[in-house]
């Protein structure tokens, strides 16, 4: 079952487990320069709104009310990242895993194939929540993504466009499988002084607490190749067999363009998020993520053919991304959990 509650995506399997639940939020950002250097990751600000599909039937185009799901507002050439928030399950003391497969268009955004219902590995064309907490764009290198950034269908950007030279999908289609019952029992298996104390007490299970860290052709927008991010997509530590297929939840999500989603709506969208160089200016911290999972290689279609906008309308002699000069960020880089082992705490300073 998939609900929305908050602008925040839950999926849950209570046919799997009780505790067999995640949450995904698609965070707006700061767009990086598309200049061929690699850079920290961007903040998060904010959630973008999310409507249900059905809630605007009238209004909705027939190919988004047939695939269901819902629909948040974007600008051309704004940044997004998606965030996954696995439930913690106290007493086993660990967050539910989950395989996640994103893709942007229907094209993976880990392998660069077209999107597929079923798990597959080798090549591994998914994420492993909770060892993946956020992904901000298609995989083009080990440790490098470039940013996902919207652009009109039609308009050749894409990778939906570049990958399989069509333009009908666009948006973002996430699927979600939870791990087996009996593996996660298995590999997690009770604290038995928490379980007792979970017996007595009836305490329930504790959430996680959230992690903060030009002219369109088509009014929807897909998702293109922005610049490059240092960012690690890890590679499963469990097995394929371990992943309920049988159970699995997939999601729409639409992406409309500021005036499409005022027509639809009814409502403003948000304000234009400031850009890299305002940001950099202002003094305000960038970061670094180090996790203690092995990095993924990219997969060839994304490595060898996915070109990013800059690269694209260098060629065309076009400037669809306004404000993209280069920012110095290095002095201002936050390191995320450098040098821990998991569970570690880094210890503060007074």
């Amino acid at each position: 079952m998939i609900e929305l509650q908050g602008d925040r995506l839950k999926f849950s399997f209570p046919g799997v487990h009780p505790g067999a639940r995640l949450t995904i939020e698609l965070q707006r950002t700061l767009r990086i320069p598309d200049d061929g250097k690699d850079y920290p990751l961007p903040p998060g600000l904010g959630r973008f709104p999310l409507r249900h599909v059905d809630d605007f039937a009238s209004q909705m185009p027939p190919q988004w009310l047939d695939r269901g799901g819902v629909l948040l507002p974007m600008y051309q050439s704004e940044a997004l990242w998606l965030r996954f928030e696995p439930h913690y399950v106290l007493p086993h003391q660990t967050h539910y895993p989950f395989a996640v497969k994103i893709a942007a268009g229907k094209i993976n955004a880990v392998t660069g194939d077209p999107q597929s219902d079923e798990l597959s590995d080798p090549p591994q064309d998914y994420l492993v929540v909770p060892e993946q907490p956020w992904l901000d764009g298609y995989c083009v290198d080990t440790g490098v993504i470039r940013q996902f950034v919207a652009m009109p269908l039609g308009a050749g950007y894409t990778a939906e466009e570049q990958l399989s030279g069509t333009a009908e999908q666009g948006g973002v289609q996430i699927i979600a499988y939870p791990m087996k019952r009996d593996v996660f029992e298995r590999r997690f298996p009770k604290s038995r002084l928490l379980g007792a104390l979970h017996r007595v007490l009836g305490a329930p299970e504790a959430a996680a607490a959230p992690l903060d860290v030009a002219v369109a052709v088509s009014a929807d927008l897909g998702l293109a190749a922005g610049g490059r991010m240092r960012q690690e997509i890890y590679d499963d530590p469990f097995g394929l067999q371990d992943w309920d297929q049988d159970h699995g939840s997939q999601c729409c999500i639409h992406i409309a363009n500021s005036l499409m989603w005022r027509t639809i709506t009814h409502q403003q969208p948000p304000t234009a998020p400031p850009t890299a160089k305002d940001y950099a200016r202002s003094g305000l911290p960038w970061f670094d993520y180090y996790g203690d999972g092995k990095p993924l290689s990219a997969g060839d279609k994304l490595k060898k053919k996915l070109r990013s906008i800059a690269q694209l309308a260098e060629q065309r002699g076009q400037q669809p991304l306004p404000n993209n000069e280069s920012v110095e960020v290095e002095d201002k880089v936050r390191p995320l959990r450098a040098g821990l082992k998991r569970g570690q705490v880094r210890e503060g300073w007074f």
